[in-house]
C-alpha cells in the first residue's frame, strides 16, 4: 500500500516537472512575432526636455523588420491604451467621455547608438586564473532602450559598464572597438552619465538644494535656467513629493528611503541632458517596492529617448519585463545577447527551460553561478517538499560551456552582428562637449554649500566649539589665581601647553563629516563636477569662519581666567596665533582622511599622532635636551605645537622682568630658559606665526597630491602602495 502510494507521488511529480518545462516559456505558447521588435526611440509620449540633443535622422524613420526571427531589428510599436481610455469604452455610451486634457507639447527627441565590438578588458590581477576580465564581447544599445548586463558576482559586469563609458582606471587595459553613433569617439563631458553602485550625497541638504548646487557645479548660464532644469530632473525622477525633505537624517529628522536616494543619484546625472546613461546596479539594497518604482521611473526615462545602460545582479518577474535587452555574463563570457524574452528561449533550447513559478533572473543565475555548486554539495542528500533543489541538475562549468555554446551556434550571433554592421556602416553626428561652469563659479559654490553643510551639521564645527569652550573653562579655572610672580611661570606654561594640545587633539570629533566631505569630492570628480584645487578652496574659505569663532570665543576665556597680558595686541596675536593653530590642525586631518579614507582608523592614526607631537613639543623635555635622532629631528621640527606654544609664550613675556630680590631683575627669556625653549628676538613670535601658515599651506599642498593619487583611484594610500610593488615584484 505504502509503495503503491510512493509510486503515485512520484509519477505527479514527474507530470509537474513536465509540465513546468513545456510551460517554461511563453514563447512557445505566443506567436513570436508578439515579442520579437523594438520599440522606435522616442515614439512613446510625455517626453522631458533633451532639446539639446544632435538630430540624428535614423530615430525618426521607421525601421521594418526583415525576419520574423530577427531579434535584433527595430520597428515601431503601437502604444498600448491607458488605463482611463480602456475605462472609458466600458462606460454607458449616454455618458459623455471626459474632456482630454490638451497634448503635451512635442520635442524633438534624439538619442545615441553605442556598440562594442570585440571588446576584451584585461586588468593585472583581478582574477586568479586569468587577467581578462572581458572576453570578447559584442553587443549595442539604441535610444529609448534598456539594456541590462546581468551576471553573477565577480563576472565583469561593472567592468564591462565602466569600459563602454570610458572610467577604467590605468590600470586597465582595453582591445576592440566602441562606437558611438556609428564613430569611434569617446564620450565627453555632459552628452554621458555615470552613476556609481552606493550613493554618495549631503544628508543635511533638501532634495532640491542638493540639485540646484549640483547643476550649479556642473553647468554654465543664468540660475533661472538652470532652476528649471532642476524642476526637470525632479520630475523625471518622481520627486515631486520629497523636493523640500532633507536627504539624510538630520537632528530629529527622518531621512529618505534607500530608494529614494537612489533616484537623487540619477536625478543629478540627468542635469546635463546626456544622451546615455550609465548606471552600476540601480537596485542595489532596494526591496520589491523600491526597485519596481526605480524600474518604472526607469522605464519612464527609456520610452523618451534617453539611452539606459546598467548593471543588474537579480530582479523580480515585475522588473525583468520592463527590460529590452540582456547581455548575460559569466566570468567575463557572453552568453547570451538579446531580447529580453529570447534569452528564456535561449535557455530553453540549451536544455535549461524556466519554471513556471520561478523568475527569470533567477532562473538564469542559478544556470551560471558556481557558488550553487558548493550549495549543493552541502546539501546533497537534502530535498525538499517539492523534490530536488534546483531544475538545474548539471555541473554549472557544464551548463556554461553548453549555453555559451548554443549561443555561439544560434541565429542571435548573426543577428547582433548585423545590426552592429549596420550601426557603424555610417556615421551619426558626434556628441560634443558641454559647457562647464568657471572655477570661480565652482568655488564660490563649493565655499557656499560646506558653509550651509557645517552650519547644520552639529557635528561638524558646533560640538567642537562647545568642547572647546568647556575645555578653555576647564583649564582656565584650574589655572586662576596664578599671579604674576617668577613663580607662575612654569605652571602658566603648563597651563598653555594644555590648552594647545588638548583643543587641538579635539578636533578628531570631526573626522566623520571630514571623511564624507573627501567621499562627496571623489563623487563630483569622478563625474567631472569638481577637481582638487576647486574642493580644497571651498573648504578652506567655508572653514575659517568656523575656526575664528572657535579660536576667538575658547581664547577669550582662557586667557582672562589664566590672566595673560590684558593689552589688546597681545590678546589678538593669542587669537591669531590659536586660529593658525587649527588652521594647521585642519590640513593634518585632511591629510590622515585621505591616506586612510576610514572612520576609525582616521580618528585611532590622529590620535596617536597628536600624542607624539605633544611629547616632542618641548614642555616634558626642552627641545634643546631631547634625543637628536627621530626625537629632536625630524618631529620636533614638524610638531606645530611647538611653534604655536613658543609664539604664545614670546608674545607673553618677551619685555617682561621679574624682581628677585631687591637689587636684581631677571627677563622673562632668562626666566623660560629652564622651562621651554625660546628665542630672545622680540620678533621671533611672528617667525613662529609664519612656520604656522606654511605649514598650514603644506598641509594643504599635501592633500592637493593625495586626492589625485588615493581618491580618483578610489584606494587608500596604503593599498596603492602595496598593489604597486605587488606589481613589480610580479614584473
Amino acid at each position: 500500500m505504502a509503495d503503491n502510494m510512493m509510486e503515485e507521488i512520484q509519477s505527479q511529480s514527474d507530470n509537474y516537472r513536465s509540465s513546468s518545462s513545456s510551460a517554461s516559456s511563453p514563447i512557445t505558447k505566443l506567436p513570436s512575432s508578439h515579442f520579437y521588435y523594438l520599440r522606435k526611440p522616442g515614439s512613446l509620449r510625455n517626453p522631458i526636455s533633451f532639446e539639446d540633443s544632435p538630430d540624428w535622422d535614423d530615430t525618426d524613420v521607421e525601421l521594418k523588420v526583415e525576419e520574423v526571427r530577427d531579434t535584433i531589428n527595430a520597428a515601431t510599436t503601437t502604444a498600448s491604451p491607458s488605463p482611463s481610455k480602456l475605462n472609458s469604452r466600458s462606460t454607458s455610451s449616454s455618458s459623455p467621455p471626459p474632456p482630454s486634457p490638451p497634448p503635451p507639447v512635442a520635442r524633438k527627441i534624439s538619442g545615441a547608438s553605442i556598440v562594442w565590438k570585440d571588446l576584451t578588458v584585461t586588468i593585472k590581477g583581478k582574477r586568479k586564473y586569468s587577467d581578462r576580465v572581458i572576453k570578447s564581447s559584442n553587443g549595442f544599445a539604441l535610444p529609448g532602450t534598456i539594456t541590462v548586463i546581468m551576471g553573477p558576482a565577480k563576472s565583469g559586469k561593472s567592468t564591462l559598464l565602466k569600459a563602454l563609458s570610458g572610467r577604467l582606471d590605468d590600470s586597465a587595459k582595453v582591445y576592440g572597438e566602441v562606437f558611438v553613433n556609428g564613430a569611434k569617439s569617446s564620450l565627453h563631458y555632459g552628452s554621458y552619465g555615470f552613476v556609481g553602485r552606493k550613493n554618495t550625497l549631503i544628508g543635511s541638504l533638501t532634495v532640491r538644494e542638493y540639485l540646484y548646487y549640483s547643476a550649479l557645479l556642473q553647468l554654465p548660464g543664468f540660475l533661472c535656467e538652470k532652476k528649471s532644469i532642476v524642476e526637470e530632473a525632479i520630475l523625471a525622477m518622481s520627486l515631486n513629493e520629497h523636493a523640500n525633505k532633507l536627504i539624510g537624517s538630520h537632528c530629529c529628522t527622518k531621512g529618505l528611503s534607500k530608494g529614494e536616494k537612489r533616484r537623487i543619484t540619477i536625478a543629478r546625472e540627468l542635469i546635463t541632458r546626456p544622451h546615455l546613461l550609465f548606471i552600476d546596479e540601480p537596485l542595489y539594497h532596494l526591496d520589491s517596492v523600491s526597485a519596481l518604482l526605480m524600474m518604472v521611473t526607469l522605464k519612464k526615462l527609456a520610452s523618451n529617448g534617453l539611452t539606459l545602460i546598467f548593471t543588474i545582479y537579480q530582479s523580480s518577474t515585475e522588473v525583468f519585463g520592463l527590460f529590452d535587452r540582456i547581455c548575460l555574463l559569466s566570468n567575463g563570457n557572453t552568453l547570451f545577447f538579446g531580447e529580453t524574452l529570447a534569452c528564456l528561449q535561449h535557455f530553453s533550447n540549451a536544455g535549461f527551460p524556466c519554471p513556471i513559478m520561478q523568475s527569470p533572473s533567477d532562473h538564469f543565475l542559478r544556470a551560471i553561478n558556481t557558488d550553487f555548486d558548493r550549495i549543493i554539495s552541502v546539501c546533497k542528500n537534502w530535498q525538499d517538499d517539492n523534490g530536488d533543489l534546483s531544475s538545474v541538475n548539471m555541473d554549472t562549468a557544464i551548463a556554461i560551456r553548453t549555453l555559451e555554446e548554443t549561443y555561439r551556434l544560434s541565429a542571435d550571433v548573426a543577428s547582433v552582428e548585423t545590426m552592429i554592421l549596420r550601426l557603424t556602416e555610417r556615421e551619426g553626428p558626434l556628441l560634443k562637449s558641454k559647457g562647464k561652469a568657471s572655477s570661480v563659479a565652482r568655488i564660490a559654490v563649493l565655499t557656499w554649500r560646506s558653509f550651509l553643510i557645517m552650519s547644520r551639521e552639529l557635528k561638524y564645527y558646533w560640538l567642537r566649539l562647545i568642547l572647546c569652550m568647556m575645555l578653555s573653562l576647564c583649564i582656565g579655572t584650574m589655572f586662576s589665581g596664578l599671579g604674576h610672580s617668577l613663580l607662575s611661570v612654569e605652571m602658566r606654561v603648563a597651563a598653555i601647553f594644555l590648552f594647545i594640545s588638548f583643543t587641538s587633539l579635539l578636533s578628531v570629533v570631526g573626522v566623520p563629516m571630514q571623511l564624507k566631505e573627501v567621499k562627496v569630492y571623489a563623487c563630483e570628480d569622478s563625474n567631472g563636477h569638481s577637481g582638487g584645487f576647486v574642493f580644497l578652496m571651498g573648504q578652506l574659505l567655508a572653514s575659517i569662519p568656523f575656526l575664528f569663532l572657535i579660536s576667538i570665543s575658547s581664547s577669550l576665556v582662557f586667557y582672562f581666567l589664566v590672566e595673560l597680558r590684558s593689552e589688546f595686541s597681545h590678546l589678538m596675536y593669542f587669537v591669531l596665533n590659536f586660529f593658525m593653530c587649527l588652521l594647521v590642525n585642519e590640513g593634518l586631518m585632511l591629510v590622515v582622511v585621505t591616506i586612510l579614507q576610514d572612520t576609525f582608523s582616521s580618528i585611532s592614526t590622529l590620535v596617536f599622532i597628536h600624542i607624539v607631537m605633544m611629547l616632542s613639543a618641548g614642555y616634558f623635555r626642552i627641545r634643546s635636551a631631547l634625543p637628536r635622532l627621530v626625537w629632536m629631528y625630524p618631529l620636533s621640527y614638524i610638531t606645530f605645537h611647538t611653534f604655536s606654544i613658543q609664539g604664545i609664550l614670546e608674545n607673553e613675556y618677551s619685555g617682561v622682568s621679574f624682581a628677585v630680590g631687591e637689587m636684581r631683575t631677571v627677563s622673562g627669556y632668562q626666566a623660560l630658559e629652564n622651562v621651554y625653549d625660546v628665542s630672545p628676538n622680540e620678533h621671533s613670535k611672528w617667525k613662529n606665526l609664519y612656520i604656522l601658515s606654511f605649514m598650514a599651506i603644506c598641509y594643504r599642498v599635501l592633500v592637493f597630491l593625495l586626492l589625485h593619487i588615493c581618491v580618483k583611484k578610489n584606494v587608500s594610500l596604503f593599498r596603492f602602495v602595496c598593489c604597486k610593488m605587488k606589481i613589480n615584484v610580479a614584473q
